[in-house]
């Protein structure tokens, strides 16, 4: 299926998917309304059974098959997301399904869609390469392929996601999407058109992947590199996506990638969130520029949240060095004992919490003299980080690691 759609079809897809995917809660964001001067408010569908909204675009299509074309089976490609939805909706409908999936694809997302009984094939170092592959064996299966965005059905069923949130906080006048391959954003335009012809809709894309915001000003599409967004680093943007968003998108804003990283971490600590870096987008938006989003009643799609623990783990320690909570020290100190332990008094003393020292006595040093010693310690904030390394630097030579 393809073609444009309009608030009829994505009404038409929510009665046809109800009880299928969760009504996820819309929820105020202080910490984040309050960064940016607006009311904002998330809608998370990282709650969704699979950890994302694709579930709504993959239980639409899929009840959309003949019986024919269930007998057939299903083939998908995807980075992970639509692969759990389509693996999921599939085996609940018995149907048989394959996806492929990138070289690149975390290894959360491959083991859960093989966990809902898809056989997954690893292929290609980028989506266009594992949709070939997933053409490949769409012909030599004779399976149903069932595209993550270019799909009237799977657009319309993205769109419930709009639906939803324009039910919960009616008075919004500012809905801000993530943009992959631009099925999603379509959905919702095409809902807002219909029922908030005022609503402003604006795409967000990571700086590596603005395939979307190129095409909209005329520009050659050049795209790639690594992302922690990998759920929107999409480099063909969806023909029949790209005529609904034309029609009722009204911006598309691209973020950098360490805005995405400090939107992952806020979500974390200031809302209890578990986002992925594409789930986060729109919140990297509103972080990378304030001003476009001052005084204005926002709703923010949370797209997903399949993060890998050890990146999620990476990108909040990095946070805090950024913020200036977490301070890493390099000392050159004279090689006698209790140099160790003054220096571990003093931080301790100050209200700093030591949470990894290096000490390095044969090689690191210039002279055999002396020792050079790491610390990384946890403080309140930036200044008191600040405070602690004044004092130090009263008796020791410190550099900032």
């Amino acid at each position: 299926m393809a073609g444009m759609i309009d608030l009829d079809d994505v009404r038409t897809a929510a009665a046809r998917i109800a009880g299928q995917v969760v009504h996820t809660p819309a929820v105020p964001f202080d910490a984040l309304s309050q960064a940016v001067g607006a009311k904002v408010w998330l809608k998370l569908d990282s709650l969704q059974a699979t950890g994302a909204f694709k579930e709504r675009g993959a239980a639409n299509r899929l009840a959309l098959l003949s019986a024919e074309e269930r007998a057939r089976g299903v083939i998908a490609m995807s980075a992970g997301n639509h692969a759990q939805a389509v693996a999921r909706h599939a085996k609940l409908l018995g149907i048989s399904a394959v996806i492929v999936m990138p070289s690149f694809t975390p290894a959360t997302k491959v083991s859960r869609t093989a966990g809902w009984g898809a056989r997954v094939v690893l292929h290609g170092e980028s989506l266009s390469e594992s949709a070939a592959k997933a053409a490949e064996i769409a012909e030599a299966e004779g399976r149903v392929f069932i595209h993550p965005y270019d799909d009237a059905g799977v657009m319309a069923g993205q769109g419930t996601l709009a639906l939803e949130l324009l039910d919960d906080v009616p008075d919004l006048d500012t809905l801000v999407v993530p943009i992959g391959g631009g099925g999603l954003i379509a959905g919702c335009a095409a809902a807002a058109a219909g029922l908030r012809p005022g609503l402003e809709v604006i795409g967000v894309e990571v700086a590596a992947y603005a395939a979307m915001a190129q095409r909209l000003s005329g520009q050659p599409v050049s795209v790639g590199g690594p992302t922690i967004a990998e759920g929107i680093a999409v480099r063909d943007i969806g023909p029949h996506a790209l005529e609904v968003i034309r029609a009722h998108v009204a911006d598309v804003v691209v973020v950098p990638e360490r805005t995405v990283e400090q939107a992952i971490a806020l979500l974390a600590e200031g809302a209890k969130v578990v986002a992925e870096g594409a789930g986060a987008a729109g919140v990297a938006a509103l972080l990378a520029m304030p001003e476009r989003f001052k005084g204005r009643r926002i709703g923010v799609a949370i797209t997903g949240g399949n993060i890998d623990a050890r990146i999620l783990a990476n990108v909040l320690l990095r946070n805090l060095l950024r913020d200036g909570r977490l301070v890493r020290l390099s000392f050159e100190i004279p090689d006698r004992p209790g140099v160790l332990a003054d220096i571990s008094q003093r931080i301790g003393g100050a209200g700093g919490n030591i949470i990894e020292v290096e000490h390095h006595r044969l090689f690191a040093s210039p002279s055999v003299q002396a020792a050079r010693l790491e610390v990384m310690f946890e403080v309140r904030d930036a200044a008191h980080g600040a405070e602690i390394v004044h004092a130090l630097e009263q008796i020791y030579t410190v550099r900032r690691v």
